[in-house]
């Protein structure tokens, strides 16, 4: 039996500063159905996630509370690694920037890049987003303030830190970008990135003076210094699959026909797309594979969902709301971010629009479909219906391979609306009492459609299609709707 392919894919990892919002919900749905349909296509897969636990917003929400921080970030990955069980995450990792191995790889990696000369220190004055965590420049502001996190302050810092030597690796991140022309999707944000790069990249600070802000990992050999945060937890990427303590495990997933493929959002283009394979560079591992961008989701005001601007969806609270309506109400959320969110493009969802989609597509589209079709053959069919198609529709894997997973789930939905044609015009319902045999082979056929779909939701609802298919294999009806009716 030959071994099969590894694939390595990850989520960016949140920052704990508040509860999860539908924005990370999507992030994390879309990593999973990009796992689950890689395992399907006979990969072994890797899939990592966590949380991003250190940083000057976490320290002072923490003295804010009164308590230490690390019982605040406790708190809050712990309502992180809920989600990931909330909504069917099938995870192979969890990762902390507070871990043991994180920290020893984070530290591990300061050493190596110091060592190639990457790193030296200087005093220097900024312009800062806390909300961020990046230093702005003036053009990155309007108004004086930072567009992604209007409600925070712009602050003006004078220190002395230690800097990474970004500016030393423009030419090497524009040789990358050419040489792998889809290294980040879609297309103009890499577009996006090479304009950036072109301008001239500037070093970047890589720590904090701890005597200021102490919630951090500290710098090696050097005790007033704690690292800077995207510093520190770019190093997850690594870590989590064994770097530097398990090199065996890290060249599996990490190697030169693999590396990893990694989902952010938009407002993380420039940290994981140049930041993070500048620091690749500098210590001698090859690039991430691709980077896949997301839009925001924005409120129904086109404004980008965010904890500080006050327009959250709660993925906890649309759960509560379906749990009573759906069989798997984590599953209203994954079609939500699947097939009403644009792969790319910022996109607006709110409550009203999530009952919306759930009504037309899910309760009148799937579970319906699945009732009619499995009515008829637990009425007309006297044998369960055992053959199923194990292949993938090709419009479904190209889809797929562009991760544009919005387009493949509408292949699914396009399925769905064949088949309510199909018998809305052969109406089986009537031929099988004409002609019993003719209307027995029309609904066998549905059968056979109905599993094919399925198959073709399992990344995405997998839970829906483990049930279409224990109906079709016991040929019953489901017990209850999939997707009750709104009332």
């Amino acid at each position: 039996m030959s071994e099969k392919n590894p694939f390595y894919i990850t989520t960016t990892l949140p920052y704990v500063n508040a509860d999860p919002h539908i924005g990370f919900a999507m992030e994390i749905i879309r990593a999973d159905v990009v796992a689950r349909y890689k395992r399907l296509a006979g990969f072994e897969v890797f899939f990592n996630t966590g949380t991003d636990e250190h940083g000057a917003k976490l320290y002072e929400a923490a003295q804010q509370q009164r308590i230490t921080p690390q019982e605040y970030v406790d708190k809050y990955a712990a309502r992180f690694r809920g989600l990931v069980t909330t909504l069917n995450i099938s995870a192979n990792s969890f990762i902390r920037t507070t871990d043991v191995n994180h920290i020893a790889a984070a530290q591990e990696f300061w050493r190596l890049a110091d060592a190639n000369g990457d790193i030296y220190k200087k005093n220097y004055e900024i312009k800062y987003c806390i909300g961020c965590e990046l230093e702005k420049t003036d053009s990155e502001l309007t108004e004086g303030k930072c567009p992604i996190h209007p409600t925070y302050e712009i602050e003006v810092r004078n220190e002395e830190n230690y800097f990474f030597r970004y500016s030393a690796y423009g030419q090497k991140l524009l040789d990358l970008y050419t040489s792998r022309s889809n290294f980040v999707l879609p297309e103009f944000r890499l577009n996006e990135m090479k304009a950036f790069i072109e301008r001239g990249l500037q070093d970047f600070s890589i720590s904090r003076l701890a005597s200021k802000m102490s919630w951090g990992i500290p710098v090696p050999g050097d005790v007033d210094h704690v690292m800077y945060v995207w510093f520190d937890a770019l190093v997850n990427y690594i870590a989590a699959v064994g770097w530097p303590h398990d090199m065996g495990m890290f060249e599996k997933w990490w190697n030169d026909s693999l590396g990893v493929v990694q989902y952010c959002g938009k407002d993380n283009t420039r940290q994981q797309s140049a930041m993070w394979q500048a620091m690749l560079m500098s210590i001698g591992i090859i690039p991430s594979q691709k980077i896949i961008i997301n839009g925001f989701i924005t409120g129904p005001d086109g404004q980008k969902m965010s904890k500080s601007v006050g327009n959250v969806v709660s993925p906890f609270d649309v759960i509560e709301e379906f749990k009573d309506l759906a069989h798997a109400p984590e599953e209203v959320i994954r079609f939500v971010v699947t097939h009403d969110v644009s792969s790319f493009e910022d996109s607006p969802v709110s409550r009203e629009s999530i009952r919306s989609s759930y009504s037309s597509q899910l309760a009148n589209g799937v579970g319906n479909l699945t009732s009619r079709i499995m009515k008829l053959s637990n009425t007309y069919l006297t044998e369960p219906f055992h053959e199923q198609s194990n292949h993938f529709a090709t419009p479904y894997k190209e889809a797929f391979e562009k991760y544009d997973l919005r387009e493949a789930m509408a292949y699914c939905m396009q399925m769905v609306k064949r088949l309510d044609i199909r018998i809305q015009e052969t109406e089986p319902f009537k031929v099988v009492k004409i002609e019993p045999e003719k209307g027995k082979a029309l609904i066998t056929a549905l059968v056979y459609d109905l599993a094919v779909l399925a198959r073709h939701l399992e990344p995405f609802l997998p839970k829906t299609s483990a049930k279409i298919l224990k109906c079709i294999r016991t040929n019953t009806t489901p017990e209850k709707p999939l997707f009750n009716r709104l009332s």
